[in-house]
């Protein structure tokens, strides 16, 4: 036997990477079992110009054996194997990959693929272990060799036996303490939870020995008895063809792997070959998850390299407008850092990120024309999110959102894109028409509402607050503005109707300024409109605001929110605003009060609260008497 020290770099190495490179104890499995796959794709490899390995792809296996009583976890394979230089240059020389040397000296490197570069994922078991033991033959050779380390005192090699070419990893766990628990790695549960999180496509069987039990022959009791068991599940469903996976085969991987009892509106089956080239699995829900629009929801794909999951969460995959979508990337390309958890630069995630938001967008667009029905059932559960992502960053991402936009219309009775409702447009209306509020039955009643749909025009009914926003951020679609029904000019007048309107202002000069002057401050000016239908009055705010506007910032901050400036419009032609006007002359006390009535109607109409009901109450009993 013979001992050797770790150069003081290696060491040094070492203690960093135990306690800082990996974030998660749990992946010393994920290492040691790439490490183990990469050792068989060797010989593998081997295997198709040398006869003498003796062994086809279906030979080839990882196996895991437990000691509960000893403490240790064993990895073993039946790959190439190392010799005692390779060992003394992999294992005695921290951040050495044999995995990067055989990837390089390869002639067609596309033609095979490796998992481990770095060379130190290997030492993450000391993580977990207070020693490990190493037990080696290389293929071609009639040694074996035995590599031992605690982690601190350097290692010692001599010579073994071993039967057959591979790699047995013996790992003797450390104690438990109060707050790790380092035997839960010996048990069954754990492990399976670990393999299937992190290592369930590696292409070669994981295999464990479980414990299991059936019914005895003639007895109602039952024995057990062990058996030995595949844990993993090889081939992952995104390297399939899509003509050979089932619709049930897709639904059954998205609920167990998504812990999602619904069933997915879409399904989204693509890859990708170029500067990057990478597969996707991705769902679209049925239904948002309780924590959704919540802080605590987390949003991102699982991200894979070579089957091996390196993040479970990466949001660079997706923008936070997608960010309800689930789903698999698995990519050879990625450029890993040294603990295989982080990407060393995001350009190659930048280009699969882009692609992938291409082909979301595309996907619910075809949603939207061709399977309406299910569409609405995203956008009840999503909607919202399309349109944070519209007005975020200052309308940076409208062109990717726009198009699948859904409001409710007017004149339809139901949802409509922004599309539908250009291309639906009556002959000569030049805008695009929308009013925001709390519920659609109230919006359709308003004055506005009620005279543009008078005149065939349709009106977008707006719920949300967002959606107060949206049209700020948009401007136009289609090359046709949009205006706020409720506060903006409707556009509906002629020249001519114009001078009509200010000539009977004028004529009403008097009158206008008597409404202004029994209301105060509670308005800001009384004019007339011939764009109110069959209602006396109605508020709107001074140009620039809306109150659903105000009502948001009132919400949202409110040290810092301030009234809109009230406008009173009047309906001369309607019976209320002509008894205020007789009354102003033959009783102005009564017409006083017809003013601050029609005020307090106003300001229900505009779904504003009343500084003071009681007073309004009163003031219709008063006039009532």
């Amino acid at each position: 036997m013979e001992k050797f020290q770790f150069k003081a770099e290696s060491q040094r190495l070492l203690d960093l990477m135990i306690n800082s490179i990996y974030t998660h104890r749990e992946i010393f499995l994920r290492e040691i079992i790439s490490n183990a796959s990469d050792a068989i794709d060797k010989l593998a490899y081997t295997a198709l110009t040398d006869e003498k390995v003796g062994l086809n792809r279906d030979d080839f296996a990882i196996t895991i054996t437990r000691d509960k009583e000893k403490g240790i976890l064993t990895v073993s394979d039946n790959g190439i194997g190392m010799n005692r230089a390779e060992m003394e240059e992999n294992l005695g020389t921290i951040a050495k990959s044999g995995s990067l040397g055989f990837k390089q000296t390869m002639q067609k490197q596309e033609d095979i693929d490796i998992i481990g570069q770095f060379g130190v994922g290997f030492y993450s078991a000391f993580m977990v272990a207070s020693s490990v033991t190493v037990i080696s033959k290389k293929y071609g050779s009639e040694k074996a060799w035995k590599w031992i380390s605690d982690g601190a005192d350097g290692y010692t090699i001599e010579e073994t036996e071993r039967a057959t070419p591979g790699t047995d990893v013996i790992m003797t766990l450390k104690a438990d303490t109060e707050e790790d628990k380092f035997s839960e790695f010996l048990e069954e549960y754990e492990i399976r939870n670990l393999i299937r999180k992190y290592s369930d496509y590696i292409r070669y069987p994981i295999r464990m020995e479980v414990e299991k039990s059936r019914k005895k022959e003639d007895s109602d009791d039952y024995e057990q008895y062990t058996e030995m068991e595949t844990l993993n599940s090889m081939v992952p469903i995104w390297h399939r063809a899509k003509k050979d996976v089932t619709a049930e085969e897709y639904e059954t991987f998205y609920r167990e792997k998504f812990f999602d009892y619904n069933k997915p509106l879409r399904t989204i089956h693509s890859s990708a070959e170029g500067s990057v080239s990478f597969k996707a699995l991705l769902y679209v829900p049925g239904k948002a998850p309780m924590d959704y629009y919540s802080r605590d929801f987390k949003r991102g794909l699982q991200l894979y390299s070579a089957g091996v999951m390196i993040m479970d969460n990466c949001e660079d995959l997706l923008p936070e407008y997608f960010g309800f979508v689930r789903g698999i990337v698995d990519s050879q390309d990625l450029s890993l850092n040294i603990s295989r958890e982080m990407l060393q630069h995001n350009r190659q995630l930048t280009i699969i990120a882009r692609n992938i938001e291409k082909k979301i967008k595309s996907e619910l667009k075809a949603m939207l024309d061709h399977d309406r029905e299910n569409y609405e059932k995203f956008y009840a559960a999503f909607g919202r999110q399309l349109k944070y992502g519209t007005v975020s960053e200052y309308g940076a991402h409208k062109d990717s959102t726009k198009d699948l936009l859904l409001f409710y219309s007017a004149k339809q009775g139901k949802l409509i894109s922004l599309k539908e409702y250009v291309e639906s447009m009556a002959e000569g209306q030049e805008k695009i028409y929308y009013v925001t509020g709390e519920n659609t039955d109230r919006l359709r009643k308003l004055p506005q509402v009620e005279t543009l749909v008078n005149r065939g025009y349709d009106v977008l009914l707006c719920t949300e607050d967002v959606d107060e926003f949206i049209p700020q951020t948009l401007v136009s679609f289609m090359e046709k503005n949009f205006c706020n029904a409720a506060s903006e000019d409707l556009g509906l007048q002629t020249e001519e109707e114009k001078k009509q309107l200010e000539e009977k202002s004028e004529e009403k000069k008097g009158f206008l300024t008597f409404v202004k002057e029994t209301l105060g401050e509670k308005v800001k000016e009384v004019r007339l409109s011939d764009s109110l239908g069959s209602h006396p009055v109605c508020l709107t705010p001074e140009a620039g605001m809306s109150f659903e506007m105000e009502k948001y910032m009132k919400r949202m901050n409110p040290e810092f929110a301030f009234p809109i400036g009230r406008i009173l419009e009047l309906n001369t032609d309607h019976a209320a605003v002509k008894a205020m006007e007789r009354a102003m002359t033959e009783d102005p006390i009564k017409a006083k009060d017809y003013a601050q009535l029609l005020m307090y109607q106003a300001q229900l109409m505009a779904e504003l609260p009343l500084e003071d009901p009681v007073a309004y109450t009163d003031l219709v009993c008063k006039l009532m008497q």
